[in-house]
């Protein structure tokens, strides 16, 4: 066994910088105060400290941009010529430094291509396995597909036909269209002098065709003998030809007219259908030569359905029960199924429920009954034409339509599962390749500890050729499953696509890629990879940054969690506050003597100072939202109760269908009921209490705005306000400027060089690319004469350079900015800047910024909140500050739901639905639910564990 003196001595002798520490001399990037730092390499160091004091700025912006600058350095001049050099960091200088890799929240895919499968490399060696251990059957007839060569087809043949007349065939053409005029040419030239066709054997003639609008089989033949081992020769030589025609396959006539099918490929020896020779990308759905042809690989194709164009069958046609029409007008449509209506004896005024449902088809999908409308143009004449059908003429305008006809035909557009492929994303020929009963597709759907099971002791079930065929294969293919359970991801199958995880989820599969490639003597920076993770599953990812650790590298994490501070092998706290306030090192070192450092961390950390648990839990205000019977996913039949009025956790480990049932099922059933969403929920059988709401808010972790237009001020609506008041001050109003004119998105005031965006985007060909600050107006987004209108000294430019914190004294007296603004500060957004790039705030602080937009408007003492983890990038002293927002909230009337890790949090919670008790299968039911001394009492919960320790 390794003892931790021997992991060091190794990690030492694997440095090759000469350095035992890292040390940054005079880091002054953002908002720190010229840093000096020491700590060691090879060691796993934890950067905490409140939201916005400078932890990002030192990991992400100083240590990994100038390892990254280094890295472009040690390109050739003439390289660094096509991509650019990149701004060094305002660091004097940095001693140390590895190799750096950083592994971020904001990295997730968006392409719903990109699974886990696909990401972390165990799909591609399924692939490669079945492509080459793989059995194939038929999905005709379910019979296991043979391939034979050339001796073993003649020897078979002078065995079981032996002194039979044989006709030796060679198929030219299977089920397809086509006069094959030059085919038959073609082959008469070639010396042959008869053919089947569609089963019949004809004299080849000159001119000879077929009709071409018919789906037609024809097979040149090659022979016709006598089978005796004496023609052994002969038989042979006809053979090779008869598969040279048909490339690769052959057939035989007895004479009982009955057909044998051969081939030198993979074939079906009952009905003669053969497959391509399997190959890595049959059993790719990024492939053309794999993906199902009707979905693309996709699982799911967009479909204009009944549902969606007729929502409410209880309206009639003339108040708008068909959607795409809306209510009646004179036009010629409503003339059109006017008459179609009376055909039927039924009116536009009949509700649709009492329409037949063979007359609603006519009206959806047409027919080819032309129908009598009579003219205004023309009186007593009647324009006679064929009705298309409401569908068939929305399905082709979404192919042919202008972008605005096709964005409209979108709204009643809905994803279904692929009739073709039932979601499995492959044609049917991959499906039909298995190992052991089970083809890849099933094996993609199984969740990661399940997988595990079904590799363990693979050998035994595999033949012995399949056995050398695999064994490489299945080494990579198990090291890999064996990471992703290291890091607590147990619960996701292979087919989950990347856009749909959490930040923390993304980063622990990067983590598990990075850990497989067994890189030495590189540095690690991770933001928060705890997110999203049950206390339970800490242990895992704390062990595999160690892992990553003892192969001999660096690893910083930037973290608030109190397990991996502890757990770390040094620790520096950033503050003492956010922002300008912050950029100090307040305290550091290993977590014994950082404990005895009495910054506000330690103290959190040694309880000297914690999250109060309230005296006493709210009872709400009697009435409850009731959803009974959700299914979804790997929910099993689960009815859920939040007693309105209160604050409520939705708890339990990763994956145990917590999304599942709030994001997926309540809020889109919340979301059609008032706002009449299209989002279709998953399934569920009834919800009550909806009558005691007036609205639902949901705030989750997706970015604000995915360019650098986007900010704080925009998303809040605050600019709005900033612009109007610019455009009242005197010297706005001599120069006749309206508001449009302090707006950097529309031409006047704004910038043209950059058009407004003070960034240039310089397109990097082989990185990403990089934005750079606007030469003309340096980064300000206006023009000269716009920022010469200044409010208090401060122009329009200075106002959204300014943070939140001092925009709040700014704008005291300014009652309407003010209130939208000082809900910013009340969340622990003080530190951002009004104008800061969306694309720079972290999940965390995008879901703050949403919550304090909601925040600022006025709540109706009805309205139901819906977080997810809202203590993302939260320090204890955050959390605090969060919690006393969310309870004025709730102390107003209105109810707080939320989906939430944090033991701060759960324990002030005043009802707790704790899901689980495992992730995946293992999940999806209610473990217990009640007030949190109620959840401690339960033995099979794992967060009652946990909480039992913050509690007792």
């Amino acid at each position: 066994m390794i003892t931790d003196e021997d992991a060091k001595k190794q990690r030492d002798d694997y440095d090759i910088t000469g350095y035992d520490n890292i040390e940054i001399l005079g880091a002054r990037e953002h908002n720190l105060k010229n840093v000096n730092l020491t700590f060691p390499r090879n060691q796993l160091t934890v950067i905490t400290g409140i939201s916005g004091s400078g932890k990002s700025s030192l990991a992400f912006d100083t240590i990994y941009a100038e390892g990254q600058r280094r890295y472009m350095e040690s390109f050739s001049a003439y390289a660094r010529s096509f991509i650019g050099n990149l701004e060094r960091p305002d660091v004097d200088k940095i001693n140390g430094l590895s190799p750096v890799i950083s592994i971020e929240q904001k990295t997730t895919s968006r392409n719903p291509r990109s699974t886990v499968g696909t990401v972390t490399e165990i799909y591609d060696f399924m692939r490669l396995l079945y492509a080459r251990a793989g059995e194939a059957f038929s999905y005709s007839t379910g019979e296991k597909m043979v391939r034979q060569s050339e001796d073993q087809i003649l020897d078979h043949i002078l065995l079981a036909f032996n002194g039979e007349k044989l006709t030796i065939l060679a198929p030219v053409v299977k089920g397809r269209k086509g006069h094959y005029r030059e085919l038959f040419q073609q082959i008469r030239k070639s010396g042959y002098s008869r053919v089947r066709v569609d089963g019949e054997l004809q004299e080849l003639t000159p001119k000879m065709q077929v009709d071409r609008y018919k789906t037609h089989d024809i097979e040149v033949v090659i022979d016709r003998i006598v089978v005796d081992q004496g023609d052994r020769y002969r038989i042979s030589q006809s053979l090779a030809t008869a598969l040279k025609q048909g490339e690769g396959v052959l057939m035989l006539l007895d004479q009982e007219n009955q057909t044998h099918h051969f081939s030198k490929y993979l074939m079906d020896p009952k009905s003669g259908l053969s497959y391509d020779e399997p190959a890595p990308n049959t059993f790719s759905f990024n492939s053309p030569y794999g993906a199902c042809p009707k979905c693309n690989g996709l699982g799911v194709i967009e479909e204009i359905t009944e549902e969606s164009v007729i929502p409410d069958k209880s309206l009639s046609i003339s108040r708008g029960g068909i959607l795409p029409l809306g209510e009646f007008r004179d036009i010629w449509i409503f003339k059109k199924i006017e008459a179609i209506l009376k055909r039927y004896k039924v009116n536009l005024t009949t509700p649709i429920k009492d329409i037949p449902e063979d007359v609603i088809k006519t009206l959806l999908y047409g027919d080819s009954v032309p129908v009598a409308v009579k003219s205004v143009k023309y009186p007593g004449t009647d324009w006679n034409t064929k009705f298309e059908g409401i569908i068939k003429f929305l399905e082709k305008q979404r192919e042919g339509g202008s972008d605005k006809i096709q964005q409209w035909v979108n709204d009643f557009t809905v994803s279904v599962t692929c009739p073709a492929c039932n979601g499995a994303r492959l044609k049917k020929e991959a499906l039909h390749f298995l190992i052991d009963n089970q083809n890849i597709s099933q094996l993609a759907e199984y969740d990661i500890k399940t997988l595990w099971s079904w590799f363990d002791g693979l050998e035994l079930r595999l033949s012995d050729k399949q056995n050398v065929i695999a064994a490489e294969v299945l080494k990579e293919i198990r090291k890999r499953i064996g990471f992703l359970l290291d890091v607590g991801l147990d619960y996701l199958h292979l087919n989950r696509p990347l856009k749909t995880l959490s930040g923390g989820e993304a980063q622990r599969i990067r983590l598990a890629t990075q850990i497989g490639t067994q890189l030495v003597g590189v540095l690690y920076i991770l933001d928060e990879p705890s997110i999203g993770l049950h206390q339970r599953d800490n242990v895992k990812l704390i062990k595999a940054l160690k892992d990553l650790r003892d192969l001999g590298n660096s690893v910083i994490v930037v973290e608030h969690d109190k397990d991996m501070m502890l757990a770390s092998d040094h620790i520096i706290d950033i503050g003492p506050g956010a922002g300008r306030h912050g950029g100090h090192i307040v305290a550091q070192g290993v977590p014994k003597d950082f404990l005895k450092q009495g910054s506000a961390t330690a103290d959190y950390l040694k309880g000297k100072r914690n999250i109060e648990v309230p005296s006493e839990r709210r009872k709400g205000n009697g009435k409850k939202l009731k959803l009974t019977g959700a299914n979804g996913h790997n929910l099993k039949n689960v009815n859920l109760e939040v007693p309105l009025g209160t604050l409520t956790l939705v708890t339990g480990v990763s994956g145990s269908g917590k999304s599942t049932l709030i994001h997926d099922t309540l809020f889109p059933i919340l979301n059609q009921k008032f706002y009449r969403s299209r989002r279709e929920p998953l399934t569920y059988k009834s919800v009550k209490g909806l009558e005691h709401l007036d609205k639902v808010i949901e705030v989750d972790q997706s970015p604000i705005g995915r360019t650098p237009r986007s900010n704080p001020a925009t998303y809040t609506g605050v600019f709005t306000d900033i612009r109007a008041l610019f455009a009242e001050l005197p010297e706005a109003k001599i120069r006749g400027y309206k508001p449009g004119r302090f707006s950097f998105n529309v031409k006047g005031g704004r910038c043209e060089t950059c058009e407004g965006a003070g960034l240039r985007l310089i397109e990097m060909d082989f990185l990403p690319d990089v934005h750079v600050p606007c030469e003309t107006c340096k980064g300000k987004r206006y023009n000269r004469e716009t920022l010469e209108v200044r409010f208090k000294g401060k122009s329009i430019s200075d106002v959204l350079e300014m943070t939140v914190e001092e925009s709040v004294e700014f704008f005291e007296h300014q009652p309407k900015i003010l209130r939208k603004i000082k809900t910013l500060n009340d969340v622990g957004l003080g530190y951002i800047s009004l104008g800061q790039h969306a694309t720079t705030l972290s999940g965390g602080e995008a879901q703050r910024v949403k919550l304090a937009t909601e925040l600022s408007k006025k709540d109706t003492g009805k309205t139901l909140y819906i977080l997810d983890e809202p203590t993302t990038g939260l320090h204890f002293q955050d959390i605090q500050h969060l919690l006393d927002v969310i309870n004025r909230l709730v102390d107003k009337g209105n109810t707080v739901l939320i989906i939430e890790h944090n033991l701060d949090v759960i324990k002030v919670a005043d009802h707790i639905v704790d899901l689980g008790p495992e992730g995946g299968n293992g999940g999806g039911t209610i473990v217990c639910s009640g007030t949190p001394e109620d959840l401690i009492k339960s033995d099979q919960s794992y967060t009652a564990k946990f909480l039992k320790d913050e509690l007792l």
